[in-house]
């Protein structure tokens, strides 16, 4: 009896254990199958999930090429869409226009069409690292004067003008006006003291601060000039010596007896 009795029990745990086994398997794969099979409100949340996923992550990168950055320059080309610029560091520079930049300028109506080339332009943008070119928001004709560090090669003074020789051999004609003011720097007392067209010297050191004529590039209208007496000139710049007389160019000149001799 007692041996019936175990057999029993037994079988009975078996049961108990098979049952529990089914549940287990029944609850696993409807997960599964919950998972494999999403409800259309549970789609639509995930492919809600995934489209603010790749958003974010194009706009992340976009960030880290894309920053702001501001830019100085003269105008050496321009189009219906692009600026070209070429700073001060003598690197060119690409500026791209749509229709949100905004131009800022003394006259009231101002757009790219009154870009011109040699203007002196600021640029406020957004700059792409990867085609380094600048999508600009704000552009505003500057009017910066130009420094010009050279050497006194010619001075014409019925004209009040100067020729002013540069380091890469060129020349430029520096036009003095009433309003120009003339400086000296005075090495005993190492200050700028006041000075004047007549004490201007060739050979000299000089700088210049003007700007250059709308009309002729080689002409510059100083604003102010500054002489550095005592201290040489740059040993590139170049100063060739004005040319001796020639047979062609000499001028007679009367004698007591009334003729004329040619004196050199």
């Amino acid at each position: 009896m007692k041996k019936i009795l175990n057999i029993l029990i037994f079988n009975i745990l078996i049961f108990n254990i098979l049952i529990f086994n089914i549940l287990i398997f029944n609850i696993l794969i409807g997960d599964a199958y919950a998972a494999i099979s999403p409800t259309p409100e549970e789609t639509l949340t995930r492919e809600r999930i995934n489209a603010l996923t790749n958003k974010i992550a194009s706009r992340v990168a976009q960030l880290k090429l894309v920053e702001k950055r501001g830019a100085i320059g003269k105008v050496t080309d321009v189009s219906n869409t692009q600026i070209t610029l070429g700073d001060v560091n003598g690197n060119t520079r690409f500026v791209d226009v749509d229709e949100f930049t905004k131009f800022i300028s003394g006259s009231k109506s101002f757009g790219i069409s009154d870009i011109k080339k040699g203007q002196k332009i600021g640029v406020l943008g957004l700059y792409n690292k990867e085609s380094r070119r600048m999508l600009a928001r704000v552009i505003e004709v500057l009017k910066i004067p130009d420094f010009i560090h050279g050497a006194v090669s010619e001075i014409n003074s019925k004209n009040f003008s100067i020729e002013v020789a540069l380091e890469n051999g060129k020349r430029i004609t520096l036009e003095v006006e009433s309003s120009t003011k003339t400086l000296s720097f005075d090495s005993e007392k190492s200050e700028l003291i006041r000075s004047g067209f007549s004490k201007i010297k060739e050979g000299e050191n000089i700088i210049v601060i003007g700007f250059f004529s709308q009309k002729d590039p080689g002409v510059i209208i100083g604003s102010k000039i500054i002489l550095l007496p005592g201290i040489p000139k740059n040993p590139k710049i170049k100063i060739l010596p004005k040319p001796s007389p020639t047979e062609g160019s000499v001028s007679p000149t009367p004698t007591a007896s009334g003729k004329k001799t040619t004196s050199y």
